[in-house]
């Protein structure tokens, strides 16, 4: 699972597109409402931004972060990578086969 953290939900929209079209990831879940404060160029920042949770395979992750910065606005978007250790064997055979090329 990847996360990734964006400034509007059209923003959001054109990630979730450029990566699924791309066979990237296999589902992109859009969750609003997130409230981030950070770090940024030696000040502390705050915003609200959406949360991508992207699932993809092992085989596509470096793609995926490729479509990430082609298609983000952020100079730095985030890219934090969580891996899957368990789940529902169809689940994730389908986000293999999903993402398969």
């Amino acid at each position: 699972m990847v996360w990734v953290t964006v400034p509007d939900r059209a923003t959001a929209r054109r990630v979730a597109r450029a990566v699924l079209t791309a066979k990237a990831a296999a589902c992109v879940n859009i969750v609003p409402g997130v409230e981030s404060h950070y770090w940024w160029k030696g000040k502390i920042e705050k915003g609200r931004e959406l949360l991508l949770i992207m699932k993809t395979s092992q085989a596509r992750l470096r793609a995926l972060e490729r479509w990430v910065k082609e298609v983000h606005p952020y100079e730095t978007p985030e890219f934090v990578v969580t891996p899957l250790k368990a789940g529902s064997e169809p689940y994730l055979d389908w986000i293999d086969s999903s993402t398969a090329d």
